[in-house]
């Protein structure tokens, strides 16, 4: 009876964490619509996102502090609820970083990152990272979370190209130096996110190996 509670618990566990990773796809995915279209209305959408972000850390912490107090969880078990607890401060950081791009955006004005499409491939490939660890972790998926950790080098060469492409803006058109620097920043933000989605696969790996490689 009391492993039947405790199964229920890891259930409820995965689909807390499911939502929480939908969250920073929903936030990440706004952020980089804004972006593009030069939307600061949009952009001021990613703040409340990230709000239900930290509601939804709070929970799952309280989730897996109440089952390590009343449960006896064996090793694995233990692994798994230590990987979620270190999961949710990066998804964490992940919302927070998206609400962090968000700002800039709104001081954009009406500019946008149409043109410069690395920058909406990096968003993309940084919000794949994060679904595919959370679902590396839901399924207990070594090979996924593997996957993960090697598609971070994807966003950092992304990252590069972007960097080449404003130094070239800058070079052409001085006067395009706070904007091309804005959307720096807003690069360096999304590789940042790609570093907590390998994170996360990370972690996975620990709750199914017991090894930790960070």
């Amino acid at each position: 009876m009391v492993r039947t509670n405790f199964d229920g618990q890891i259930a409820r566990l995965n689909e807390e964490l499911i939502v929480m990773g939908a969250l920073c796809e929903q936030a990440i995915g706004t952020v980089a619509e804004a972006l593009v279209a030069g939307d600061a209305e949009l952009a001021m959408q990613v703040k409340a996102i990230d709000e239900e972000i930290d509601r939804k850390e709070r929970d799952i912490e309280a989730l897996c502090l109440k089952m390590l107090l009343q449960q006896q969880p064996v090793a694995r078990d233990l692994r798994q609820i230590s990987a979620a607890l270190k999961m949710i401060t990066d998804m964490e950081r992940i919302g927070d970083q998206a609400e962090d791009i968000a700002e800039i955006v709104g001081h954009l004005g009406s500019r946008t990152a149409d043109e410069h499409v690395h920058i909406r491939e990096m968003a993309a490939a940084a919000s794949k990272m994060v679904t595919g660890s959370v679902d590396a972790y839901v399924a207990q998926d070594a090979a996924l979370a593997e996957a993960v950790i090697a598609a971070d080098d994807g966003v950092d060469r992304y990252f590069d190209e972007v960097k080449h492409g404003l130094i070239g803006v800058i070079a052409a058109n001085p006067e395009d130096g706070e904007f091309a620097l804005d959307l720096l920043m807003i690069a360096k933000y999304f590789e940042r996110i790609g570093d907590h989605a390998t994170n996360i696969a990370e972690w996975v790996l620990f709750s199914i190996t017991g090894e930790h490689e960070g």
